[in-house]
């Protein structure tokens, strides 16, 4: 039987020729854009004019741009644009700003900015893990992210080379303007590479770096979404004079404060033995440390050390001139200057858990002037930021520095350097995220700097407010990346998580990176600290529960 088709009606028939159903070629697909390798090279040579730098600079030139593919030998990251260069100077005398900037293949529409440590001077490439990122994890352009970091405006040798601050210029980009330049130059060569901006842009620093990270959000707050600042040295000014208490006392009394390694092992032990149980459980770990203060502190040194008649009779105990420095390190220090807001400066974690050594203490009873590369970690930071920052006399004896007579100097410089009195009201009302965590074993950076923070932080904005945008943790047994429980933990992923999910961090988890450790433990928020449940695995953060007394 023949099938009889309905004709399709005329309007039918238009809507398919419309769609391409007539009988014409098709039109020719757009041709390719340039190769990863094209687009990574046309960067070389790149100019970014000044205008495109949102502070002074003589604009910023591009030296090299090598595509590194994802199988070239040592390379972990996938394949990605190494793009190195620099940013010219104001002031033809003052250095140049060197830059590098990653530009991932396959990128994730992200871009994080690494910070520096002591006073710069050495490039951060961005090629490898954050601080303290856990070792399993991928470093972070391997995933996808935009990495960028700088050497902070000048170059330095090796230790506390402070002697670029003695052009003004360079001081300024080290205090804080590095940053700014450096996260422009990023987004100009980012959307050269790609045509669009990163959808979200973080920063991520510990110690200079964490400072950084602080100025990012403080000075900067429409380039960042978040932030993470690991025991940051947000007040330079005020640090490197507390440093330098700290260090003279050690050196008080002709050098007869002075500890060799072997009174200083003692001193910490007896911490140790004290104060370690209080937290439930003996772990080589201080984590109750308002119950350490209580039980130890200075009156359990003179109980248990004090050398009989106070007199210096060896290594087995403590003189009184000695126990004397340890008061001074282990007390408030006032400078007599107001220093960017703040008066005071917080005790040093001496008698709670800080792994004060040889290198704290230094080697010899006396330094030296200039330096000589024995004397006391905090000694050398102090002196160097009194030599080239404050009185800018490279024979200043720093020994003999009293901070009222260059107060005006102090003033301004901490205008420069710390970030103690800038409000981060703008960071909060964007929507910007937080994340700030210090150790109870830092001798360098004392804990006690970070918590005069975040409490004046709370002060100023109510704890509601600041719980919307911040979070502060303090890590019992990480020193300055390092420690008997040297912390790591996934900061990125908390941050990122706040800042596109809006899970806010809670209760987080830190590994242990000490070889051989094999153990975890959770990470408070401050107040909080871990205490043994009295049963389950010791090296089990589940076996661990947060409490504030």
């Amino acid at each position: 039987m023949e099938i009889r088709r309905a004709p399709f009606p005329a309007f039918l028939l238009a809507a398919l020729a419309a769609c391409g159903g007539s009988d014409d070629p098709a039109p020719n697909p757009p041709p390719p854009g340039p190769s990863a390798e094209q687009s990574c090279s046309d960067l070389n040579g790149r100019m970014i004019s000044k205008a495109e730098i949102g502070k002074p600079s003589s604009g910023a030139v591009v030296q090299s741009a090598v595509l590194v593919k994802a199988d070239a030998q040592g390379n972990a990251n996938g394949e990605y644009c190494a793009v190195r260069g620099i940013v010219m100077p104001v002031d033809p005398a003052a250095p140049n700003l060197e830059f590098q900037v990653n530009l991932p293949t396959n990128w994730n529409k992200r871009a994080l900015q690494l910070g520096g440590g002591a006073f710069n001077g050495t490039l951060v490439t961005g090629l490898g893990k954050y601080p303290l990122q856990p070792a399993e994890s991928q470093a972070p352009l391997a995933q996808g992210y935009v990495t960028l970091g700088s050497d902070g405006g000048h170059k330095s040798s090796a230790g506390f080379d402070a002697s670029f601050a003695l052009n003004a210029e360079a001081l300024m980009n080290f205090g804080q303007l590095s940053i700014k330049k450096t996260h422009d130059v990023a987004m100009a060569l980012i959307k050269a590479r790609y045509g669009v901006a990163p959808e979200r842009f973080y920063f991520i620093g510990a110690s200079q770096g964490g400072h950084e990270a602080l100025d990012a959000a403080a000075r900067y707050p429409e380039d960042y979404d978040g932030v993470v600042s690991n025991y940051p040295a947000y007040n330079v000014t005020m640090l490197h004079l507390g440093s330098l208490n700290a260090g003279r006392a050690m050196y008080g009394n002709g050098g007869a404060n002075w500890m060799n390694a072997a009174k200083v092992k003692l001193l910490t032990d007896a911490v140790y033995a004290a104060c370690d149980p209080l937290d439930g459980t003996k772990d080589g770990i201080i984590s109750d440390v308002a119950g350490c203060d209580a039980a130890f502190g200075i009156a359990g040194v003179r109980r248990t050390l004090r050398c009989p008649g106070g007199g210096d009779t060896g290594d087995t105990c403590l003189s009184d001139a000695q126990i004397s420095g340890v008061e001074t390190i282990a007390s408030p220090y006032e400078p007599g200057v107001e220093i960017a807001g703040m008066t005071r400066f917080e005790r040093w974690p001496i008698l709670e858990g800080a792994l004060f050594n040889v290198s704290s203490y230094g080697s010899v009873p006396q330094p030296s002037n200039p330096l000589s590369g024995k004397e006391a970690l905090l000694y050398s930071v102090g002196a160097a930021t009194t030599k080239y920052i404050i009185t800018r006399d490279v024979n200043f004896d720093p020994m003999t520095l009293d901070p009222k007579a260059y107060a005006t100097r102090i003033k301004e410089v901490g205008g420069i350097m710390d970030v103690s009195d800038v409000d981060l009201g703008p960071f909060m009302k964007k929507g910007g995220k937080l994340i700030m965590i210090h150790g109870t074993a830092d001798d360098f950076i004392t804990p006690h700097n970070s918590v005069v923070y975040y409490r004046k932080l709370v002060a100023q904005k109510g704890q509601a407010a600041v719980d919307g945008f911040a979070r502060f943790y303090i890590v019992p047994g990480l020193g300055h990346g390092f420690g008997p429980f040297n912390a790591t933990y996934d900061a990125l992923g908390a941050l990122t998580g706040w800042v596109e999910q809006g899970t806010a961090p809670g209760v987080l988890t830190a590994i242990d990176a000490n070889p051989g450790a094999s153990r975890t433990r959770p990470m408070c928020l401050f107040p909080g600290w871990p205490r043994y449940k009295g049963a389950g695995p010791v090296n089990d953060a589940a076996s661990f529960e947060c409490v504030t007394e």
